[in-house]
């Protein structure tokens, strides 16, 4: 058995509005600042979406113990059904980050999200937390979804 093999983790999370509206949350810069790595004692700092294959994000919190930055690169952006991309939150992982990947698929009343997160093996002691933490995004995003009302227009994204 290899050590370098990462870890596949998956979340699965059901929300009562339109796959749509789940998706464009992660590339709208102002939904997306509202809960995407946002923690309750945090202050947002900076929150820059390039929402296009190839683009990428930077979403940086104030947090108590210091600036905590998130990095990613999109990979793939299929609205609203797929968004894949590279994540890292320590510059030296830029080289070699984790792949995530969120399918968005129709169900009734709304949709459900599943994420898959491929972790680098070396960060293997840190699946409890990490699989918490985006466990934790979700329930941010639905009730930031359930606070605000659907746009009046539809976002085009390319892929």
């Amino acid at each position: 058995m290899t050590t370098d093999a990462p870890l596949v983790l998956r979340i699965a999370r059901r929300f009562d509005v339109t796959p749509e509206r789940v998706f464009d949350a992660w590339l709208d810069p102002a939904v997306a600042g509202r809960w995407l790595f946002a923690t309750p004692g945090g202050a947002m700092q900076r929150v820059e979406i390039d929402a296009r294959v190839g683009g990428g994000f930077l979403i940086a919190e104030q947090r108590a113990d210091g600036l905590a930055s998130h990095h990613g690169r999109y990979l793939e952006l299929d609205r609203p059904r797929r968004i894949v991309f590279d994540f890292w939150a320590d510059p030296g992982d830029a080289d070699d980050p984790a792949r995530v990947v969120i399918d968005i698929a129709p169900a009734a009343d709304g949709c459900e999200l599943v994420l898959v997160q491929h972790l680098p093996a070396r960060y293997a002691d840190y699946a409890d937390r990490t699989r918490n933490g985006w466990t934790t995004l979700l329930a941010n995003l639905a009730r930031t979804l359930d606070a605000a009302p659907a746009a009046t227009h539809s976002r085009e994204t390319s892929a």
